[in-house]
C-alpha cells in the first residue's frame, strides 16, 4: 500500500509540475501568437515579367510563368515580415502592358488600400514598362500607403536571380512608416527612387533603375530601410472602371524629320493628343514644326517633351522650330518629364479638360 501511494503521489508530482510548466510557457505562447498576429498585411499583386519568368526549352527562351504566390513562397523570410495577400493580375511580359490593364490594376490597387488591415501593396512588374505602370498608380493611387513596384533584370530560374532579394527589399519598404505618403515608388537593386523620376538606364544590368536627375529617395540596405528625401511633384487623378482613356503617341524628332507622321496619324482620326519627343529644349525641325501646328489647328492636344534622357523643356530660343514658338503655337511644354511619362499625363488630364492652358498647368505641378 505503501508503494502504491508513493507511485500515485509520484504520478500527481508530475502532472502539477507539468501544469507549472505550461502555466510558465503560456505568457511566451500568447506573446509568439500575438506577434504573429501583428504582422502587417501587404497585398502582393503580380503582373508577370522577368521576375517571374523562367526558361522554356520549347520556346528557347524565357516566359512568365510564375505565379505571385511561387515569388512569395521563394522567399521564406517574407514570412517573417508581414502575412502576405498575394493576387494574380496578369502575367505577362511587360511589353504587353495596356492602358486597360492600367484601369483595372489601378481600381483593385485602391480597393485593396481602402481596407484598414491593408498597410502597403507590392506589384511584380516586368522592367521594359515598369516606370510607365509605376507613373500610372502614382498619379491615380488615392491612399497615402505605401505602393511598391518591383521587377527583376534576372529570370528567376537563373541561379543568380535577382528577383528574391528585390521582393524581400520591396516587402520591406511597403511595411516601413517611413513610406507612408511618398506615393508609387520602385525598389530594384536597395535602391528607392520615385515613380516619376525614375528611368530605366540600362538593357540588362540590376542597377538599372535610377532617378537621373534627383537621385533615389533612400536605400533598402542589409541594416535597414532608409529614407533621404520625399517627392513634391505630385497630383491623382480619380478612375474607375467607367474612365475611358483616349488614345495619345508618341512622335520622335531627329536630323530630317518631317511632318509625314504626325499628318498620316491626324488622317486616320484615332489619335486625341500627341507627345513630341523633341531635341535639346523640346526644338524640332522646322518641316516637322509645320505639321505640329495644323495638329494644334484640329485641336489635337500637343505635348513637347525631350528626347533628352534629363533636363526640363522651357522656353528660350525664338527659332521656328523652338520650344517658344511651339508654346505659341498652342503646344503644352512637359517640363522635365520623359516622353513616355508625358503620355500618361497627357492621357489622364484629357479626361478633365482639352484646353491647352488647362493641360499646361497640370504639366507644371
Amino acid at each position: 500500500m505503501a508503494s502504491m501511494s508513493m507511485t500515485s503521489w509520484r504520478q500527481r508530482t508530475g502532472r502539477f509540475a507539468s501544469m507549472r510548466v505550461a502555466m510558465s510557457l503560456l505568457p511566451l505562447m500568447m506573446y509568439v501568437c500575438a506577434v504573429a498576429q501583428e504582422l502587417p498585411k501587404v497585398a502582393v499583386l503580380s503582373t508577370g515579367g522577368t521576375i517571374a519568368s523562367k526558361q522554356d526549352p520549347v520556346k528557347g527562351g524565357y516566359v512568365p510563368a510564375l505565379s505571385g504566390e511561387d515569388l512569395v513562397a521563394a522567399v521564406p523570410s517574407i514570412k517573417k515580415l508581414a502575412q502576405i495577400r498575394a493576387e494574380q493580375i496578369s502575367n505577362i511580359p511587360s511589353q504587353d502592358m495596356t492602358p486597360e490593364i492600367w484601369l483595372h490594376l489601378a481600381g483593385r490597387v485602391n480597393e485593396l488600400l481602402a481596407k484598414p488591415e491593408i498597410a502597403g501593396i507590392v506589384i511584380t512588374h516586368g522592367t521594359n514598362t515598369l516606370e510607365e505602370t509605376a507613373y500610372f498608380l502614382d498619379l491615380t493611387t488615392v491612399s497615402v500607403k505605401p505602393v511598391i513596384l518591383v521587377g527583376a533584370q534576372r529570370p528567376a530560374s537563373d541561379p543568380d536571380s535577382d528577383g528574391p532579394r528585390n521582393l524581400l527589399d520591396a516587402i520591406r519598404v511597403a511595411i516601413a512608416p517611413e513610406a507612408a505618403g511618398k506615393g508609387v515608388m520602385v525598389v530594384m537593386n536597395g535602391q528607392i527612387s520615385a515613380a516619376r523620376d525614375v528611368t530605366k538606364t540600362n538593357t540588362n544590368r540590376v542597377e538599372t533603375f535610377r532617378g537621373l536627375e534627383f537621385g533615389q529617395l533612400g536605400v533598402a540596405d542589409a541594416e535597414r530601410v532608409r529614407f533621404y528625401r520625399a517627392p513634391l511633384q505630385r497630383q491623382t487623378f480619380a478612375v474607375d472602371s467607367r474612365t475611358q482613356l483616349g488614345r495619345v503617341d508618341i512622335v520622335m524628332s531627329y536630323a530630317g524629320a518631317d511632318g509625314l507622321v504626325i499628318r498620316s496619324l491626324l488622317r486616320d482620326g484615332a489619335v486625341q493628343g500627341l507627345v513630341i519627343a523633341g531635341l535639346g529644349l523640346g526644338n524640332v525641325p522646322g518641316s516637322m514644326f509645320d505639321a505640329i501646328r495644323e495638329a494644334c489647328e484640329r485641336g489635337v492636344p500637343v505635348v513637347i517633351s525631350t528626347r533628352v534622357p534629363t533636363g526640363r523643356i522651357f522656353p528660350l530660343s525664338a527659332a521656328k522650330g523652338s520650344a517658344l514658338a511651339l508654346k505659341r503655337s498652342g503646344c503644352v511644354l512637359a517640363d522635365d518629364l520623359s516622353p513616355q511619362k508625358a503620355r500618361i499625363l497627357l492621357m489622364l488630364a484629357l479626361t478633365k479638360t482639352h484646353d491647352p492652358g488647362a493641360l499646361q498647368k497640370y504639366f507644371d505641378n
